[in-house]
């Protein structure tokens, strides 16, 4: 009896002694030793991820203990404060955690996001829904006139309420619960959305095993197929994959009008296979979870929810707005799909255009046309000089320098990390540049933060951030060399990247918080520049020579830059639209994907031969909430910043220091300060017009 009792006593000590040293080996569990505080990534491992979440949901659910229970009454400082600091080591995980599973996942990752996705979902319904939480900052938001609070402290107590009305805290008990377990759902569905469509995107290859399988292609096309199939152990002359540097310039420039057809039907169809990763009933489940969701919060639908925060207000808004780019937009593409069957039927090719041709004779058309092509640009195009440029571009506006850290910790090889400096000499981040494609990568391309710049007992907290792209690979012994749209793109994502060091608020809710229709200005402005000849000059070098962009080649990319929009306008209008169909649907019992796509492609009136950007199955924008009735933003933010640039180009200095001065304080460090049009008017001096954008597109 007395053996039993001395071990179960024991028993105890050894588990803490084991918890304790595990603790001690996980990097989570301690402040960073590192440069700059980066993320170890080179001593964290997987199994570190869940004992982390698990003691970061402790924590924070000890700290949000503590602001309840407090006996003092509630006041800016022992409740906004004390609840807008919470949660930092949990925070500090799940950035990672989700920053790697993003861009750099495995089997176990995802085992591992299964398990804390629920967790994570449940803990952020017990916050959001805490009654004695929301009481107090209730009070504090009922008199925040009476107690002297500057502007951004009265904002981040308006956004703490708004944001626990809006995650149902006033909501009675039964209706809360009931909004906790659709919560708990919609993120487990989120989830398996995504990692199914890496799943399928990871499953194609096309196998090019003869000669004629690489008819048309050019040597830059070929070299990067023989690249492909060598690192993933093909026996092949080349494969093509579904990640974009593959399958595009495939469709552009292969005379294999049968592989076309093959790999563009492998690209659209991903998620709609009837098979173990397909994602039609999964998609249609949220949707109505979603529609459930909003009318329980008070409104008719997810659009109506998620747009009563943004600049468009409304869905009739966003409708509004879409089609009147929509009717121009699809007239220029029925004349360029004119132009591309005269194309074949003089070649005697004897079909119609189909969608699998829309890129191969949009690239003849593009030649016949401007005597262009992608193989003629891409030399002055490498990726090291259009990353120079990006850093040129941000210190000829805004002064910053940058200076590569290698000594810096990152979570693969190709990832280049970067020390920021603003235009005095201080610093001001870490950037983090991860540019080509991998199995564990998910598509597209994205900025994320390692840690937001915010601050804390009044010293500031620098961002690390990361920008994440699929771009073109090395290949043929030569660098990576960019298509002009991956080029845009680089300035896209370095665009948010500056957005992030910039922003400077005194709370983590107020650091970068604009609406999601206005967060894309940051970003599109940068694209503007990427394509002004005159800083064309400056970073479009060819890579072996050195030397500039002739004049005569430039004005014919320029020349071209309307070539083609009708299909480039038209394939992002129509998954816009089909976006805000889902979510202003009444979704009544058992929905049909297939066929409410269909419906809703058709009431648009789109072309056969152009297919949405993004279909419901793979629309990964819309899976998570960030751009869910959301993806018409870029559009709605090119009208902004179509405009934000004709002011650099009409104040005669594509380099304005005023007025980069006043971009960096109103749109970039005080966006939170102001609702999205006031931060636009007080840097313009007037609201936007629709003309710069039109003109922009050939749309006028």
């Amino acid at each position: 009896m007395y053996m039993k009792k001395l071990l179960l006593f024991l028993i105890p000590i050894c588990m803490m002694i084991v918890s304790c040293s595990d603790q001690g080996q996980n990097p989570f569990f301690s402040d960073y030793n590192t440069p700059f505080e980066v993320p170890p990534f080179d001593k964290i491992d997987n199994e570190h991820f869940l004992p982390a979440v698990e003691e970061g949901i402790r924590q924070h659910q000890a700290e949000i203990d503590a602001i309840v229970t407090n006996p003092q009454a509630p006041t800016f400082e022992n409740t906004i404060l004390a609840y807008d600091q919470a949660g930092e080591m949990l925070g500090r995980v799940n950035a990672v955690f989700g920053g790697l599973r993003s861009a750099e996942t495995n089997p176990r990752m995802q085992e591992i996001a299964r398990e804390t996705t629920p967790m994570l979902s449940a803990h952020s319904n017990a916050i959001r829904m805490n009654q004695e939480l929301f009481a107090r900052i209730r009070t504090v938001y009922e008199q925040r006139h009476e107690k002297g609070l500057d502007l951004e402290q009265m904002r981040v107590v308006e956004m703490f309420y708004r944001d626990f009305e809006r995650g149902g805290a006033a909501l009675p008990e039964a209706e809360r619960q009931r909004l906790a377990a659709l919560n708990e759902r919609m993120s487990m569905i989120s989830l398996q959305l995504g990692e199914n469509v890496l799943a399928e995107t990871n499953a194609f290859q096309l196998r090019l095993e003869t000669e004629e399988d690489l008819a048309g292609l050019p040597e830059s096309v070929r070299a990067s197929a023989a690249d492909a199939a060598e690192k993933a152990g093909v026996e092949a002359l080349g494969i093509v994959t579904l990640h974009n540097p593959s399958w595009i310039p495939f469709l552009q420039h292969s005379e294999r009008r049968d592989l076309r057809e093959k790999v563009f039907t492998a690209y659209f169809m991903r998620g709609d296979n009837d098979n173990e990763n397909d994602n039609k009933d999964l998609f249609a489940e949220l949707m109505q979870l979603r529609r459930e969701m909003a009318q329980l919060l008070g409104y008719n639908n997810y659009a109506e929810f998620f747009q009563a925060i943004q600049m468009a207000e409304r869905p009739e808004n966003v409708y509004n707005f879409i089609y009147e780019i929509w009717e121009p937009a699809l007239a220029r593409a029925k004349s360029e799909r004119r132009q591309m069957q005269q194309i074949i039927d003089r070649e005697g090719g004897n079909f119609e255009l189909a969608p699998w041709d829309w890129w191969h004779y949009a690239e003849k058309l593009r030649r016949e046309l401007y005597a262009i092509d992608d193989a003629e640009l891409r030399p002055y195009f490498s990726i090291g000089n259009v990353r120079d440029g990006n850093f040129l571009l941000a210190n000829k506006l805004f002064g910053l320098t940058f200076e590569a850290r290698p000594e810096v910790p990152v979570y693969h090889e190709e990832v280049e990390a970067f020390e920021v400096f603003d235009h005095d000499g201080s610093h001001l981040g870490i950037l983090f540049i991860d540019p080509h494609p991998r199995p564990g990568k998910r598509g597209g391309a994205w900025c994320g933060t390692y840690r937001s710049g915010s601050y804390k007992d009044g010293e500031k907290i620098y961002p690390i951030v990361t920008i994440v792209m699929n771009f073109s690979r090395p290949s043929g012994g030569r660098p990576a060399l960019l298509t002009f749209d991956e080029t845009t793109t680089y300035f896209h994502e370095f665009g948010h990247a500056l957005h992030n060091f910039f922003a400077d608020g005194r709370y983590s809710r107020t650091s970068r918080s604009v609406p999601r229709d206005f967060v894309e200005l940051p970003s599109q402005v940068l694209e503007n520049w990427a394509a002004d000849p005159e800083f064309m000059k400056e970073y479009a070098l060819h890579y072996e020579t050195g030397q500039p962009m002739p004049e005569e080649l430039q004005q014919r990319l320029l020349n071209a830059q309307l070539f083609n929009q009708g299909f480039a306008m038209t394939e992002y209008l129509a998954a816009a639209l089909l976006d805000m169909d889902w979510h202003t649907a009444e979704h009544t019992g058992n929905i049909d994907v297939r066929t409410f796509e269909k419906e809703s492609l058709g009431r648009m009136g789109l072309i056969d031969e152009i297919k949405p950007r993004y279909r419901t199955t793979y629309f990964n924008h819309i899976f998570g909430t960030g751009y869910a009735a959301g993806y018409y933003v870029y559009r709605w933010a090119g009208v902004l910043d179509a405009d934000a640039f004709m002011a650099f180009k009409e104040s005669g200095d594509l380099y304005n220091q005023e007025l980069a001065a006043r971009f960096r304080k109103y749109i970039l460090a005080e966006n939170a300060l102001r609702d999205g049009m006031e931060a636009y008017t007080e840097f313009r001096g007037q609201e936007p017009s629709i003309e710069p954008f039109l003109m922009r597109y050939g749309l006028k």
